[in-house]
């Protein structure tokens, strides 16, 4: 039997549903561990953080990373990683673009401090206590990472080679990343650097629901809980604002199967700089009334602005990865 290839998961600023969907693949994971040994995987084995720090430089054949890099640990985890490993994957939407963590960009540590340690209803903390990096106790010092003001993508932190997307990947992405694994274990050609498991087309592609295809404008924008949607129809026909024609394939659409719009979690196709600042153009030239009257500031104006929470529907996966990626407090 030919010498099995090592291998490496970390778990940073995320959910853990990346950790829970490589467990889910079932008699697959035996792909994995037939071709790999698994030297760290801290959520699933007893590894510890020391193990890690004590290997060589070079030493893992590949890192699936998944979350983003919210801490002074994450980051550093990263670079550690970054530093012992050969092939470096952002593994899942959160380390590839940011993902629903991401969102916080829209404020900062003091802000977010203020909502969970002294704004929500249920909190009772009249010292005002948040937490620090150094707290001094009988004997020595407490330490804690280090909160960053920014949600970062991996690629914003260190290098990366690949990216498996999906929030979490299905299992069918899952299943083509562990032929690159295989790929590298046989030292096979791999796919060229930067290359993202997907499609290089947009959803729209597999998407199997009909569009009539008329050009007929979209009179305003509906939230998928307000209405109930024709299950054959093009999801924005029926003006329910879907990121389909803005994400990359690959994910079998598994939300439209479930009658619910793409929102997102695949990231842009290769062709795409920004997803939701081109969907947000694209809705802002369809929605309302057209005509010659159809100007910035007349009737395009207030449908556009009845999007409810445009950062989290055009922007619900990818706000770190974006042109403009976080909101900035006057004097910082």
């Amino acid at each position: 039997m030919e010498k099995k290839i090592t291998m490496a998961i970390n778990w940073a600023g995320a959910c853990g549903g990346c950790d829970v969907a490589i467990l889910d693949m079932e008699e697959m994971i035996f792909d994995i561990t037939d071709l790999a040994d698994i030297v760290y995987w801290p959520v699933a084995m007893d590894f510890k953080r020391d193990d890690l720090i004590a290997m060589e430089k070079d030493s893992i054949d590949i890192v699936l990373f998944n979350g983003t890099v919210r801490t002074s640990e994450q980051e550093e985890d990263a670079k550690i990683l970054r530093e012992r490993c050969k092939v470096m994957i952002a593994f899942g939407a959160c380390s590839a673009f940011g993902g629903i963590p991401g969102l916080a960009n829209v404020s900062d540590k003091e802000g977010i401090f203020q909502i969970a340690y002294d704004d929500t209803a249920s909190t009772v903390n009249p010292r005002g206590a948040t937490p620090q990096t150094v707290h001094k106790v009988d004997g020595g010092e407490i330490t804690l990472p280090e909160f960053y003001d920014t949600v970062k993508t991996l690629d914003q932190v260190v290098d990366v080679d690949y990216y498996v997307p999906g929030c979490p990947p299905t299992r069918n992405t899952i299943a083509q990343a562990v032929g690159v694994i295989a790929a590298y274990a046989k030292g096979e050609e791999l796919p060229p650097k930067g290359a993202s498991i997907s499609s290089a087309k947009a959803l729209c592609d597999e998407c199997k629901r009909v569009t009539t295809k008329t050009g007929k404008r979209i009179p305003e924008v509906i939230r998928p809980h307000e209405v109930v949607a024709d299950p054959e129809r093009c999801f924005l026909e029926q003006g329910i604002l879907c990121m389909g024609p803005f994400t990359a394939g690959g994910c079998g659409g598994s939300c439209i199967n479930a009658h619910m719009p793409c929102r997102g979690c695949y990231g842009p196709t290769s062709k795409l700089l920004d997803p939701g600042a081109e969907a947000l153009s694209t809705f802002g030239s369809i929605v309302g009334k057209g005509g010659e009257d159809f100007q910035i500031r007349g009737p395009m104006k207030a449908p556009v602005n009845n999007i409810k929470d445009p950062i989290g529907s055009f922007y619900r996966f990818t706000f770190p990865s974006a042109l403009v990626n976080r909101t900035v407090k006057e004097g910082k």
